[in-house]
Protein backbone atom coordinates (compact mmCIF):
# COMPACT_ATOMS: atom_id res chain seq x y z
CA UNK A 1 0.00 0.00 0.00
CA UNK A 2 1.17 3.32 -0.77
CA UNK A 3 3.51 5.09 2.18
CA UNK A 4 0.88 8.23 2.33
CA UNK A 5 -2.03 5.62 2.82
CA UNK A 6 -0.52 3.50 5.81
CA UNK A 7 0.38 7.03 7.30
CA UNK A 8 -2.29 8.34 10.32
CA UNK A 9 -2.47 10.82 12.41
CA UNK A 10 -1.67 8.92 15.46
CA UNK A 11 1.48 8.58 14.37
CA UNK A 12 2.15 12.32 14.77
CA UNK A 13 2.81 13.56 18.62
CA UNK A 14 0.57 15.72 20.08
CA UNK A 15 1.77 19.33 22.34
CA UNK A 16 2.37 18.34 25.92
CA UNK A 17 0.24 21.20 26.59
CA UNK A 18 -3.05 22.93 24.67
CA UNK A 19 -3.98 26.34 26.64
CA UNK A 20 -5.84 27.10 23.49
CA UNK A 21 -7.64 24.83 20.95
CA UNK A 22 -5.04 24.15 17.88
CA UNK A 23 -5.04 25.86 15.02
CA UNK A 24 -4.67 24.62 11.63
CA UNK A 25 -0.74 25.33 11.18
CA UNK A 26 1.64 26.50 13.54
CA UNK A 27 5.83 27.06 13.77
CA UNK A 28 7.49 27.87 16.66
CA UNK A 29 10.97 29.35 16.45
CA UNK A 30 11.64 27.61 13.37
CA UNK A 31 15.23 28.10 12.20
CA UNK A 32 17.30 27.11 8.86
CA UNK A 33 20.90 27.46 8.69
CA UNK A 34 23.44 26.60 5.94
CA UNK A 35 26.43 26.17 6.97
CA UNK A 36 27.22 30.28 8.68
CA UNK A 37 24.04 31.07 6.80
CA UNK A 38 20.52 31.50 8.50
CA UNK A 39 17.64 31.89 5.68
CA UNK A 40 14.77 31.36 8.29
CA UNK A 41 15.48 33.17 11.58
CA UNK A 42 12.99 31.99 14.70
CA UNK A 43 10.01 31.99 12.40
CA UNK A 44 6.50 31.61 14.31
CA UNK A 45 3.66 31.76 12.44
CA UNK A 46 -0.11 30.60 13.24
CA UNK A 47 -2.69 29.75 10.47
CA UNK A 48 -5.83 29.25 11.81
CA UNK A 49 -8.70 27.25 10.52
CA UNK A 50 -10.29 28.49 7.81
CA UNK A 51 -7.46 30.94 6.85
CA UNK A 52 -6.77 32.91 3.85
CA UNK A 53 -3.35 33.80 4.93
CA UNK A 54 -0.51 35.14 2.35
CA UNK A 55 2.98 35.15 2.82
CA UNK A 56 4.69 37.74 0.98
CA UNK A 57 8.26 39.01 1.08
CA UNK A 58 11.26 40.25 -1.37
CA UNK A 59 12.95 37.62 -3.44
CA UNK A 60 15.35 35.68 -1.01
CA UNK A 61 13.16 36.45 1.77
CA UNK A 62 13.23 32.80 2.38
CA UNK A 63 9.83 32.06 1.43
CA UNK A 64 10.54 28.80 -0.40
CA UNK A 65 12.57 27.79 2.26
CA UNK A 66 9.85 28.43 4.87
CA UNK A 67 7.30 25.94 3.14
CA UNK A 68 10.39 23.56 2.47
CA UNK A 69 10.78 22.90 6.17
CA UNK A 70 6.58 23.10 6.77
CA UNK A 71 6.01 20.64 4.21
CA UNK A 72 8.96 18.34 5.20
CA UNK A 73 11.22 18.76 2.31
CA UNK A 74 13.78 20.40 4.38
CA UNK A 75 14.67 19.56 7.68
CA UNK A 76 14.77 22.25 10.19
CA UNK A 77 18.05 23.62 12.19
CA UNK A 78 15.57 24.05 15.29
CA UNK A 79 12.06 24.99 15.86
CA UNK A 80 8.99 22.94 15.80
CA UNK A 81 6.02 22.60 13.16
CA UNK A 82 2.58 21.33 14.85
CA UNK A 83 -0.31 20.18 12.07
CA UNK A 84 -3.67 20.04 13.93
CA UNK A 85 -1.90 20.92 16.91
CA UNK A 86 0.23 17.53 16.41
CA UNK A 87 3.71 17.89 16.66
CA UNK A 88 5.25 16.72 13.11
CA UNK A 89 8.80 18.62 13.03
CA UNK A 90 10.20 14.98 12.34
CA UNK A 91 7.45 13.67 10.19
CA UNK A 92 7.89 12.83 6.64
CA UNK A 93 6.24 14.47 4.27
CA UNK A 94 4.01 11.58 3.18
CA UNK A 95 2.53 11.25 7.19
CA UNK A 96 2.29 15.03 6.26
CA UNK A 97 0.02 14.81 3.36
CA UNK A 98 -1.91 12.17 5.33
CA UNK A 99 -2.31 14.73 8.43
CA UNK A 100 -3.99 16.74 5.95
CA UNK A 101 -1.37 18.82 4.67
CA UNK A 102 -1.17 19.46 0.21
CA UNK A 103 1.30 21.42 -1.49
CA UNK A 104 0.50 22.31 -5.08
CA UNK A 105 4.24 22.36 -5.71
CA UNK A 106 4.48 18.87 -4.58
CA UNK A 107 1.93 17.47 -6.62
CA UNK A 108 3.05 15.16 -9.86
CA UNK A 109 4.05 16.57 -12.95
CA UNK A 110 -0.05 17.01 -14.37
CA UNK A 111 0.12 14.20 -17.24
CA UNK A 112 0.06 15.53 -20.49
CA UNK A 113 -1.59 13.20 -22.50
CA UNK A 114 -4.21 12.27 -20.28
CA UNK A 115 -7.59 14.32 -19.87
CA UNK A 116 -8.11 16.52 -17.11
CA UNK A 117 -10.53 14.32 -15.01
CA UNK A 118 -8.18 11.19 -15.45
CA UNK A 119 -5.45 13.45 -13.71
CA UNK A 120 -7.82 14.15 -11.01
CA UNK A 121 -8.56 10.17 -10.69
CA UNK A 122 -5.18 9.33 -9.93
CA UNK A 123 -4.81 11.12 -6.69
CA UNK A 124 -8.36 10.18 -5.95
CA UNK A 125 -7.61 6.59 -6.90
CA UNK A 126 -4.92 6.64 -4.25
CA UNK A 127 -6.63 8.24 -1.41
CA UNK A 128 -9.27 5.81 -2.22
CA UNK A 129 -7.05 2.83 -1.95
CA UNK A 130 -7.88 1.85 -5.13
CA UNK A 131 -4.41 -0.14 -6.79
CA UNK A 132 -4.14 0.80 -10.32
CA UNK A 133 -2.81 -2.85 -11.62
CA UNK A 134 -5.84 -4.17 -9.79
CA UNK A 135 -8.48 -2.49 -10.51
CA UNK A 136 -7.30 -0.39 -13.96
CA UNK A 137 -7.12 3.03 -14.11
CA UNK A 138 -8.71 4.99 -11.26
CA UNK A 139 -10.64 6.83 -14.01
CA UNK A 140 -12.92 4.12 -14.85
CA UNK A 141 -13.31 3.13 -10.96
CA UNK A 142 -17.44 4.72 -10.57
CA UNK A 143 -16.59 5.75 -7.10
CA UNK A 144 -13.44 7.87 -8.72
CA UNK A 145 -15.69 9.12 -11.78
CA UNK A 146 -18.06 10.95 -9.57
CA UNK A 147 -15.96 12.33 -6.96
CA UNK A 148 -13.35 13.59 -9.62
CA UNK A 149 -16.38 15.28 -11.51
CA UNK A 150 -18.24 16.59 -8.38
CA UNK A 151 -14.78 18.69 -7.51
CA UNK A 152 -14.30 19.90 -10.97
CA UNK A 153 -17.88 20.94 -10.86
CA UNK A 154 -17.09 22.71 -7.49
CA UNK A 155 -14.17 24.57 -9.00
CA UNK A 156 -16.06 25.41 -12.43
CA UNK A 157 -13.43 23.23 -14.39
CA UNK A 158 -15.91 20.47 -15.26
CA UNK A 159 -16.12 22.07 -18.84
CA UNK A 160 -12.55 20.85 -18.92
CA UNK A 161 -12.65 17.31 -17.77
CA UNK A 162 -12.53 15.25 -20.76
CA UNK A 163 -9.73 17.80 -22.61
CA UNK A 164 -6.14 16.61 -22.86
CA UNK A 165 -4.39 18.55 -20.51
CA UNK A 166 -1.59 19.40 -23.04
CA UNK A 167 -4.70 21.23 -24.93
CA UNK A 168 -5.00 23.45 -22.16
CA UNK A 169 -3.52 27.05 -21.76
CA UNK A 170 -0.78 27.80 -19.11
CA UNK A 171 -3.42 28.99 -16.45
CA UNK A 172 -5.95 26.24 -17.03
CA UNK A 173 -2.83 23.84 -15.85
CA UNK A 174 -2.44 25.41 -12.87
CA UNK A 175 -5.98 25.46 -12.00
CA UNK A 176 -5.43 21.83 -12.59
CA UNK A 177 -3.01 21.51 -10.00
CA UNK A 178 -4.85 22.63 -7.60
CA UNK A 179 -7.87 20.56 -8.04
CA UNK A 180 -5.27 17.81 -7.88
CA UNK A 181 -4.35 19.18 -4.65
CA UNK A 182 -7.65 19.70 -2.98
CA UNK A 183 -8.44 15.48 -4.70
CA UNK A 184 -5.97 15.16 -1.25
CA UNK A 185 -8.87 16.23 0.75
CA UNK A 186 -6.60 18.17 3.02
CA UNK A 187 -6.79 20.45 5.63
CA UNK A 188 -4.59 22.72 4.84
CA UNK A 189 -3.58 23.68 1.78
CA UNK A 190 -0.28 25.62 0.96
CA UNK A 191 0.02 27.53 -2.86
CA UNK A 192 2.85 28.35 -4.19
CA UNK A 193 2.37 31.09 -6.50
CA UNK A 194 -0.50 30.05 -8.29
CA UNK A 195 -0.87 33.02 -10.56
CA UNK A 196 3.28 32.66 -11.42
CA UNK A 197 3.74 32.75 -15.00
CA UNK A 198 0.22 33.52 -15.97
CA UNK A 199 -0.59 36.57 -18.04
CA UNK A 200 -2.37 39.72 -16.79
CA UNK A 201 -5.79 38.83 -18.83
CA UNK A 202 -5.80 35.41 -16.81
CA UNK A 203 -4.90 35.84 -13.17
CA UNK A 204 -8.69 36.84 -12.55
CA UNK A 205 -9.71 33.30 -13.06
CA UNK A 206 -7.11 32.24 -10.35
CA UNK A 207 -8.99 34.31 -8.07
CA UNK A 208 -12.17 33.04 -9.07
CA UNK A 209 -10.85 29.52 -8.57
CA UNK A 210 -10.10 30.67 -4.98
CA UNK A 211 -12.72 31.98 -4.42
CA UNK A 212 -14.46 28.57 -4.76
CA UNK A 213 -12.03 26.83 -2.26
CA UNK A 214 -13.96 24.89 0.33
CA UNK A 215 -14.37 27.63 3.58
CA UNK A 216 -13.26 24.80 5.87
CA UNK A 217 -9.71 24.14 4.38
CA UNK A 218 -6.73 26.65 5.66
CA UNK A 219 -4.82 28.47 3.00
CA UNK A 220 -1.02 29.11 3.12
CA UNK A 221 -0.32 31.03 -0.22
CA UNK A 222 3.28 32.85 -1.45
CA UNK A 223 2.25 34.93 -4.16
CA UNK A 224 4.20 38.22 -5.71
CA UNK A 225 1.10 39.26 -7.44
CA UNK A 226 -0.31 41.81 -4.65
CA UNK A 227 -3.55 42.25 -6.55
CA UNK A 228 -4.12 39.10 -6.00
CA UNK A 229 -3.17 39.32 -2.57
CA UNK A 230 -4.99 42.37 -1.20
CA UNK A 231 -8.34 40.74 -3.06
CA UNK A 232 -8.12 37.04 -1.03
CA UNK A 233 -5.97 37.38 1.77
CA UNK A 234 -7.55 37.83 4.85
CA UNK A 235 -4.14 38.30 7.01
CA UNK A 236 -0.31 38.76 5.64
CA UNK A 237 2.52 37.63 7.04
CA UNK A 238 5.78 39.79 5.42
CA UNK A 239 8.75 37.83 5.50
CA UNK A 240 12.62 39.89 5.04
CA UNK A 241 16.05 37.71 5.32
CA UNK A 242 14.30 35.13 6.84
CA UNK A 243 12.62 37.00 9.38
CA UNK A 244 8.72 38.11 10.38
CA UNK A 245 8.74 41.86 9.40
CA UNK A 246 5.16 42.48 10.15
CA UNK A 247 2.37 40.40 9.94
CA UNK A 248 -1.80 42.00 10.01
CA UNK A 249 -4.44 42.84 7.74
CA UNK A 250 -4.57 43.83 4.44
CA UNK A 251 -5.25 47.61 4.60
CA UNK A 252 -3.01 47.65 7.63
CA UNK A 253 -0.03 45.80 5.64
CA UNK A 254 -1.07 48.03 2.47
CA UNK A 255 0.01 51.48 4.51
CA UNK A 256 2.56 49.76 6.45
CA UNK A 257 6.30 52.43 6.12
CA UNK A 258 8.55 49.05 6.83
CA UNK A 259 6.32 46.90 4.46
CA UNK A 260 6.89 49.60 1.79
CA UNK A 261 10.17 50.28 2.22
CA UNK A 262 11.00 46.71 2.05
CA UNK A 263 8.99 45.55 -0.33
CA UNK A 264 5.61 47.34 -1.91
CA UNK A 265 7.09 50.46 -2.76
CA UNK A 266 9.18 48.76 -5.17
CA UNK A 267 5.48 47.48 -6.54
CA UNK A 268 2.82 50.65 -5.53
CA UNK A 269 5.17 53.22 -5.01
Amino acid sequence: MNPVLQASHADMASPATASTPPCALETRGLCKRYGAIEVTRNVDLRIERGARHALIGPNGAGKTTFVNLVTGVAAPTAGSIYLDGRDVTQASPQKRVAGGLARTFQINTLFTELTVAENVAIPLGQRMGIAWKLWGKPAHHAGVVEEAAALLEQLGLLPLASRRVNQLAYGQRRMIEIAIALALKPQVLLLDEPAAGIPNGESGMILDLLERLPEDISILFIEHDMNLVFRFAKKITVLVEGSVLTEGAPADIRVDERVRNVYLGRRHG
